[in-house]
């Protein structure tokens, strides 16, 4: 899976389907972010939805910037956070 984070005119042409099975590093995490994220066995942003604010913090070296970076790239691909997590 590439890890190059798509540019903005493309993200605007996918589908939501599209979207949901693209690879976490697609929407412009860090690297160690994606290598957490990838360890713990969540590698699309389908997983990455499906994951709590309790969970991701649970995971090592994973802590409130890494949430909050996770949250600004959902949010940039038109996935807002359901209940916005003090951070």
């Amino acid at each position: 899976m590439p890890r190059i984070p798509l540019p903005a005119w493309e993200r605007q042409t996918t589908t939501v389907d599209e979207q949901l099975s693209m690879s976490t590093a697609e929407i412009g995490l860090a690297v160690r972010t994606v290598n957490c994220l990838e360890d713990h066995g969540v590698l699309t942003v389908e997983d990455l939805l499906n994951c709590t604010p309790e969970r991701l913090l649970s995971f090592p070296n994973f802590g409130e910037k890494t949430l909050e970076e996770v949250y600004r790239a959902l949010e940039d691909f038109g996935f807002p956070r359901k209940a916005k997590h003090p951070v």
